[in-house]
């Protein structure tokens, strides 16, 4: 972390903000040009800024931070506020790797006195405040003066690595090893809606092969010849719907689409050949999707034979794959 551009540390922020115990409706990175004082905030409300809201000023500074680095990001928030490009934070938060130097810290650990410091340099002619006309100064005196400075806070760093590490990201970002992954759980008796075309798909496959026999999706996990087949692609459906639920909640959002996307890369030259029959081509298909190099993918670690035959049902459920040619 010492050693990431200023955008990697916003980008690692907005990571750890995710994890935080707050009701958040959403966190943004807002960093950057025009960025107004705000690189990374949290919102608690579908009002935006507009509504409360916490911000995360992330400093990626060598040395830890001072009174005299934080200060003017301070005047910046508040000359915002003034202007009203938004409301006043709930909390303001200083996350740097550096942390913050011991007198920096031990004014945001006494909050009238840092108030103090902050009135003290309004008129000190500084920098942050010599070209304010003075309506202005007076302006941002008064704001100061009737805000409760408890809402400056540091964020440590071991706070960062600890929230970091309960996030979707941490294994990505870290390289180490993903969650440990549930056995998923048997499929449920009964045929849910969003199986349908999956499964209308497979009685095509057997119709195929048994014209004279209509075949039924509420029956056919009962039928003698296609019944056994039946449920066991049902339990892959299953297994890579329990594996679409772990990255919900394990890595970034995208990863398993993009584990979807590469096995159809992988099988579907092999669905599109010619075949003689839809069940010939359900089971090259199967087969090779067991075979399939995704060793480049992050989920491989976690993904099991029957979770990658239970991608290509969760293909053909949205007819990505199909397995009966249309002639």
């Amino acid at each position: 972390m010492y050693f990431y551009a200023p955008g990697d540390w916003e980008e690692f922020i907005l990571e750890w903000a995710t994890a935080l115990g707050e009701t958040y409706v959403q966190v943004k990175r807002i960093g950057g040009a025009g960025d107004q004082g705000i690189d990374v905030a949290g919102l608690l409300s579908d009002h935006g800024f507009e509504g409360e809201w916490d911000c995360y000023q992330a400093k990626h500074y060598s040395d830890a931070l001072t009174p005299s680095t934080a200060i003017p990001e301070i005047f910046k928030m508040f000359r915002h506020v003034a202007d009203g490009h938004y409301t006043m934070p709930r909390r303001y938060a200083f996350v740097a790797p550096k942390g913050c130097g011991p007198t920096l810290n031990r004014l945001l650990s006494h909050p009238s006195e840092m108030k103090a410091k902050v009135l003290d340099a309004l008129s000190d002619g500084s920098p942050a405040t010599r070209d304010l006309a003075p309506d202005t100064l007076q302006a941002l005196k008064s704001l100061i003066q009737k805000t409760d400075f408890k809402m400056f806070v540091a964020i440590q760093l071991i706070e960062l690595i600890d929230g970091h590490a309960r996030t979707n990201y941490h294994a990505f970002r870290f390289g180490t090893s993903l969650p440990q992954r549930d056995a998923p759980a048997e499929p449920p008796l009964e045929l849910e809606a969003h199986e349908s075309r999956y499964v209308a798909q497979l009685v095509e496959v057997y119709s195929e092969l048994d014209p004279d026999n209509p075949l039924m999706p509420e029956t056919i996990a009962g039928h003698d010849v296609h019944g056994a087949h039946f449920r066991r692609q049902r339990q892959a459906f299953y297994s890579a719907e329990a594996l679409r639920v772990y990255a919900r909640d394990s890595v970034p959002p995208g990863t398993f689409e993009s584990l979807l996307d590469d096995v159809h890369a992988g099988v579907v030259e092999i669905a599109e050949a010619p075949h003689s029959s839809g069940r010939d081509r359900l089971t090259a298909v199967l087969t090779h999707a067991t075979q399939v190099q995704l060793d480049s993918h992050r989920l491989v670690s976690v993904t099991g034979p029957e979770d990658r035959k239970g991608l290509c049902h969760q293909l053909a459920n949205t007819d990505r794959l199909t397995w009966v040619s249309k002639k």
